[in-house]
């Protein structure tokens, strides 16, 4: 076993994979319900997906026959004011889950229509400079 440990040159997270069961359903809560662009994906691809832009990441639905299982996992964005976020999504009818707080930050979650768990969070303090 080779112990020399080297830089990968890791940059950032590039996309997170969703599963969903139903394309019309899900393409609908990413785009009207949390406001996410689609985007083009690779023509190369044989197989079902929708691909959604938010600034420099993505998020990719892989369309599936059964859903992904029910865990904490899930996806965080960040958003500019929680306040008016909660707001808007509880007037389009998005139940809205309070968790536990973090010093520093607001945050919630919601599910998309598979039950995928969603985080949405606003740091008021950036990370490691407040209260831990």
């Amino acid at each position: 076993m080779n112990t020399t440990r080297t830089d990968p040159g890791l940059t950032g997270i590039h996309h997170h994979s969703v599963v969903t069961t139903d394309a019309d359903r899900a393409r609908d809560f990413y785009t009207r319900i949390l406001g996410m662009k689609e985007v083009p994906y690779p023509s190369t691809f044989d197989f079902p997906v929708i691909w959604f832009e938010l600034g420099d990441h993505q998020v990719h639905l892989i369309v599936s026959d059964q859903p992904d299982s029910i865990s904490p996992r899930h996806i965080a964005f960040h958003v500019r004011d929680i306040t008016t976020a909660r707001q808007a999504l509880t007037d389009m009818g998005v139940a809205i889950d309070e968790t536990v707080k973090i010093p520093g930050a607001e945050r919630f979650f919601v599910h998309d229509p598979d039950g995928n768990r969603i985080e949405l969070i606003e740091w008021q303090v950036p990370w490691g400079q407040g209260p831990m």
